[in-house]
């Protein structure tokens, strides 16, 4: 089978094999949006509460609303990318 310049072969996988890679690749997305959730709506609920608390002059409140979110959000989507390619890597479909 000839490959295209820029393009991966196929490899095919067992019915079995196709199913524990789902598993896995759900299992992943459902922690990552669980904490997505946590990060978007669970620390704000605590705000009020956190805002007793000081941090370089601010509320803590606002600073995990400003900042600590955000920061949260992107160390997520690094994870989610170095996690899914060890997936894809164990199952023989990564892109490299």
């Amino acid at each position: 089978m000839a490959e295209t310049a820029g393009t991966a072969p196929q490899q095919a996988l067992s019915r079995e094999k196709m199913q524990s890679y789902w598993a896995r690749t759900s299992k992943l997305m459902w922690i990552i949006m669980i904490l997505w959730f946590i990060f978007s709506f669970g620390i704000h609920l605590f705000a009020p509460s956190l805002n007793k608390i000081k941090i370089i002059g601010f509320p803590l409140g606002f600073y995990m609303a400003a900042q600590g979110s955000l920061v949260a959000f992107v160390v997520l989507c690094f994870w989610n990318a170095k996690a899914q390619n060890k997936i894809d890597e164990e199952f023989g479909v990564s892109d490299e």
